[in-house]
């Protein structure tokens, strides 16, 4: 209980992303089994400009006075100083570094995607073309990013009223891979066109390929056979210049650099390609004139909260009482339905 304490040493791993790849770099610390008083500092520098993405780690043990703490240079990205007379262990403080890396890297996602802009609006404005004269929206993917493309497909019909049939999501593996992964599925290349021609795919239609690698042959062979068949593709990928860029006739490249844990494209890539997805549908949704201002006036009223939301969009839209609004929702089952009533006089 004196200072002078012993002293145990304990080792710690990082696992890092840097824009090398991955990396774990082994930390020696030190921690006072009881040491009430602030003498003993460990600084610890890292010189990156993000958390965990290292390029150089210095640690130095070093016994202080008491009375004439250290002082670190903070023009490096982050510095780290464990106190050991406050037992500050890091195997209890790693989950907020943690976040706070994964959160940074998140951050980057946006702007990312503010680069491929021109190639999403070239994308939407060939998808808008086909279904503006009765063609569909195919998505198809493996994995994480055929599930992506589900999730996007299944939510246009309850949010903007369109058919179940207008917006389709394929993954390889069936409906089964959706909750969990089918082995080799992704790796087939002629189950990609099969599963499409299911839907009687025509020249009609549009069909986004979705792969983070750029690299899976269940997406590739499918625009490719697209391709031969005058169906228009574009694609949602993570790397530039890929397999899937060169085959797909609209590309999307969003290039977000080396995930956190490496090779997990369920983080920023998936990200990615979620808001990428978002803005495909929406927008063209809004040229399809599914939305009115920034209502949803097409949606399904498929639970009380949307009826709630119905019925506050036609009060404010007509300037009645919710009674009213409720009476013409329940008559005509749609916002635009009852509002259009209304204004007609019926």
């Amino acid at each position: 209980d004196q200072i002078g304490t012993k002293i145990e040493a304990v080792k710690i791993q990082i696992k890092t992303n840097t824009i090398a790849g991955s990396a774990v770099f082994s930390l020696k610390c030190f921690r006072a089994r009881t040491l009430p008083n602030p003498a003993f500092c460990i600084p610890i520098s890292i010189e990156s400009a993000r958390f965990f993405s290292l390029s150089k780690l210095d640690i130095l043990p070093v016994k202080y006075p008491r009375d004439n703490p250290p002082k670190f240079n903070t023009s490096a990205a982050r510095n780290i100083q464990i106190v050991i007379s406050k037992i500050y262990s890091l195997f209890n403080a790693m989950t907020n570094p943690q976040i706070k890396a994964i959160n940074n890297e998140d951050k980057t996602v946006p702007f990312a995607i503010e680069k491929t802009l021109p190639q999403i609006e070239a994308l939407i404005k060939q998808v808008i073309g086909k279904l503006k004269f009765g063609g569909r929206l195919f998505y198809i993917g493996a994995g994480t990013s055929g599930r992506l493309g589900i999730v996007d497909a299944s939510e246009c019909p309850p949010t903007f009223g369109v058919p179940h049939e207008l917006v389709v999501g394929l993954i390889a593996g069936g409906d089964t891979a959706i909750r969990k992964a089918v082995e080799f599925a992704e790796d087939s290349t002629s189950q990609g066109w099969k599963d499409l021609q299911e839907y009687h795919i025509s020249s009609n239609d549009f069909v986004v390929g979705i792969a983070a690698s750029g690299t899976t042959p269940y997406v590739i062979s499918a625009l490719e056979e697209c391709n031969k068949n005058h169906i228009i593709t574009g694609c949602i990928t993570c790397n530039h210049n890929s397999p899937l860029s060169q085959t797909a006739k609209f590309p999307i490249e969003v290039v977000v650099g080396p995930e956190f844990v490496t090779g997990s494209s369920r983080m920023k890539a998936g990200t990615a390609q979620k808001l990428v997805l978002n803005m495909i549908t929406t927008a063209t949704m809004i040229q399809l004139g599914k939305v009115r201002g920034n209502k949803m006036v097409d949606m399904q009223l498929s639970n009380s909260k949307l009826v709630d939301r119905g019925v506050k969009m036609v009060m404010n839209e007509l300037n009645i009482t919710a009674e009213e609004a409720s009476k013409l929702l329940d008559k005509y089952q749609s916002v635009r339905a009852s509002i259009k009533a209304y204004k007609n006089g019926n």
